[in-house]
């Protein structure tokens, strides 16, 4: 009776797998490029730091998408693990995974702190918050994110 469970639960998680992580990857993906679109397409956005740190945040997480749930999807949901065919896939997929989540969380922290030196009524404060700054922190972090991501 249980093998009988087990592979009924098995069962179950692949069909989730392939119902849900599909239409999810597919939104996700989607709307990631989307927010990536509309950041780039307006000068202001493209001038202001705050937009700046989402727009690197949205690439990241659609890159999150793709190294993860789409291997998750491929694994579970079909049996396919290219992980187990393509060496370099199976390194780049645990190594870049958890810089794109340390890189995401990373961004959307900055971005709060732009805004917090954007709204702050200490001029010296507010020149923190400018693009130059942005494109600086950014690497800096994406540096040292990579740098704690190799083994």
């Amino acid at each position: 009776m249980s093998t009988s469970l087990a592979e009924s639960l098995a069962f179950i998680a692949q069909k989730m797998c392939i119902y849900f992580g599909i239409p999810l990857l597919i939104v996700g993906t989607l709307g990631g490029l989307l927010n990536v679109i509309v950041f780039l397409s307006l000068r202001t956005f493209r001038q202001s730091s705050c937009a700046f740190y989402l727009t690197i945040m949205s690439i990241v997480n659609v890159g999150q998408l793709i190294t993860g749930l789409l291997a998750r999807i491929m694994i579970t949901g079909f049996g396919i693990d290219w992980t187990q065919t393509s060496l370099i896939f199976c390194k780049l997929r645990y190594f870049l995974f958890p810089i794109a989540a340390l890189v995401s969380f990373t961004s959307i922290i900055l971005a709060t702190i732009d805004q917090y030196f954007a709204t702050c009524f200490r001029p010296r404060w507010q020149q923190w918050s400018n693009i130059q700054v942005a494109h600086r922190l950014t690497a800096v972090s994406s540096i040292i994110w990579i740098l704690h991501g190799i083994p």
